[in-house]
């Protein structure tokens, strides 16, 4: 009922009138479409049939990933009612000096914003809530204030910032200046040297959101780019839209899953606390080329790698190799018996 009423076709009608109108198109469906037959005329076709919302699935053919992707997914969706709680650590001391990352503890307001959270929880009185924190002690601590048991996830770590770890941004901006930058031309696939980008966030958060379909009533207290990404999926934000996101500290965003949509409260708990959210700059435009690095062990800062050495890349060492070749030297050359930096790359892509 909920979905018929909820459709747009259907918008401004009673239910009476919609169940009717929706019964009527059944019978239209039944004259004109043929249904599939995976025994006999369609057994070479790839498809599922889900029956009554997950009471029986039949599945035929399933021929490569992103099918059986399609599969696991289907069959871990429902219906129930539930509600997904979403908010961030209280605020750290990190938080207060600007820095980014880092594994820092509660300031003295996180502290009163875990006693409030703990408040708001019992007031809602959920059945069997379940409750999902990081690894990091900010979040930990948060929960910890809380009468409830709760599970830790290495998934919803933060965003790894590679070199800029601990930093603030005006000491990234000094010390980093190409990549302040290049952050700012295009935020979700920018990544960070030796870290992550939101692209690296979002595939690495897909378990808890394939979790979180599954689940009935979950609080997740995490940070501030993961709370985005998560945000992000259920009110079906584009990649741009994504990383400025608003996801103030000490308040709660209440999600609750319907047809066609999701519903979402902001609820503020009383305790105030820093302002983290950095705007989009109105000047910052895509460069021609966005800065893609293959991994988070070998990055390179620029096209010219000569600028900010890091570590030794089979890539460095290939030019290096034509630049000796370029200026011959008598006597025989030693040619080493193993690249630089090859066991590195070779037990990456094992891995």
């Amino acid at each position: 009922m909920e979905v018929k009423l909820s459709s747009p076709d259907y918008r401004d009608c009673n239910s009476a009138d919609a169940m009717d109108d929706f019964m009527k198109r059944i019978s239209c469906y039944q004259s004109s479409y043929q249904p599939l037959d995976p025994d006999d005329t369609d057994r070479e076709l790839s498809l599922i049939k889900v029956i009554d919302v997950g009471r029986r699935y039949l599945v035929n053919k399933v021929q490569d990933h992103i099918q059986s992707r399609i599969v696991y997914y289907l069959m871990n969706i429902h219906v129930q009612p539930r509600t997904i709680y979403l908010c961030r650590h209280g605020e750290s001391e990190f938080n207060l000096k600007g820095k980014i990352g880092g594994d820092s503890g509660l300031s003295s307001r996180g502290k009163k914003f875990s006693i409030a959270l703990n408040r708001f929880v019992q007031e809602q009185n959920l059945k069997d809530l379940k409750v999902w924190t990081s690894q990091l002690k900010r979040t930990i601590q948060t929960a910890e204030a809380l009468d409830l048991p709760y599970e830790q996830w290495k998934a919803l770590n933060e965003i790894d910032a590679g070199v800029c770890e601990e930093m603030t941004y005006d000491e990234i901006k000094e010390k980093y200046p190409e990549e302040f930058v290049l952050r700012d031309q295009d935020k979700y696939y920018y990544r960070y040297p030796s870290g992550e980008s939101y692209q690296d966030l979002v595939q690495r958060l897909e378990p808890v959101i394939m979790e979180l379909e599954r689940q009935e009533n979950v609080l997740v207290i995490c940070h501030q780019a993961v709370m985005r990404c998560l945000l992000a999926y259920f009110l079906d934000k584009s990649a741009e839209e994504m990383p400025y996101l608003k996801c103030p500290l000490h308040t709660v965003l209440k999600l609750t899953p319907v047809a066609y949509g999701c519903r979402v409260e902001s609820i503020f708990l009383n305790v105030e606390a820093v302002n983290t959210h950095r705007d989009k700059p109105e000047d910052a435009k895509k460069g021609p080329n966005t800065l893609m690095r293959r991994n988070s062990v070998t990055p390179l800062a620029s096209p010219e790698p000569t600028k900010k050495p890091r570590i030794n890349s089979f890539e460095e060492h290939v030019a290096a190799a034509a630049a000796s070749a370029a200026h011959p030297v008598c006597g025989p050359q030693e040619v080493p018996a193993q690249l630089p930096g090859q066991n590195l790359n070779i037990s990456h892509e094992q891995s």
